[in-house]
């Protein structure tokens, strides 16, 4: 039998993750409220693990906790993704160029993440944390920790930027795919001028699609 403590800390968990993914599909430009009560409610668990996790998303800067009003959830500015892609590049920059002569044990692993993103055309939220995998793989590869753990502050931040960037074009998901496609090309051969290249591209298409308003839906297309 798991322990009370146990228990607790797996309902603050699957709060915590209810949570990070509500937060993400939030229209972007505007500040949204979350109360206790209806977190509780949206995941059927009480109040201690949903103000646990509340807590522990303030930590992480998702949010900003008002009392007697509830979490607040506070816009992203234009100025916040041009920061957040900024850093993203000089990071997976400098990975993919020490990455790329890792091709042989490399490139099966991105080729894996690129079909099940496939897989995933129709599920935004799944889509985006494969594409976090993608590219968590070519940083990880590099075999820098502290750049890794960096990394993942950034795509953190850019959760909800991530699924207004799908939703900016009815064709981004499959432009993404075919930026991946010639990622992992880049990678497997080895040079890391090429590889650098064509990671730049992907990351300038995905500023550029962060710009541009949401057309559609993920399921409106």
């Amino acid at each position: 039998m798991s322990s009370p403590q146990r228990s607790r800390e797996s309902a603050q968990d699957t709060t915590y993750r209810w949570l990070k993914r509500h937060i993400a599909s939030l229209p972007r430009h505007e500040g949204t409220f979350l109360t206790e009560a209806e977190v509780c409610e949206a995941t059927g668990t009480s109040r201690t693990p949903v103000r646990e996790a509340l807590l522990r998303l303030e930590t992480e800067g998702f949010l900003t906790i008002m009392p007697k009003k509830g979490a607040f959830v506070p816009p992203v500015s234009d100025a916040d993704i041009e920061a957040v892609m900024q850093a993203r590049e000089l990071v997976e920059d400098w990975c993919v160029r020490r990455a790329a002569p890792l091709a042989a044990a490399l490139v099966p692993e991105l080729e894996e993440l690129i079909g099940r993103q496939e897989g995933l055309m129709d599920d935004p939220v799944g889509f985006i944390d494969c594409d976090r995998a993608f590219h968590r793989a070519i940083v990880r590869s590099a075999g820098n920790q502290v750049l890794a753990e960096f990394y993942e502050t950034l795509r953190d931040r850019q959760v909800r930027m991530g699924l207004r960037a799908i939703a900016a074009t009815e064709d981004r998901a499959r432009v993404v795919l075919a930026e991946h496609t010639a990622i992992v090309a880049a990678v497997r051969s080895g040079d890391p001028l090429r590889s650098a290249e064509a990671l730049a591209a992907h990351l300038g298409g995905t500023l550029a699609a962060l710009r541009l308003p949401a057309v559609a839906n993920w399921n409106g297309r």
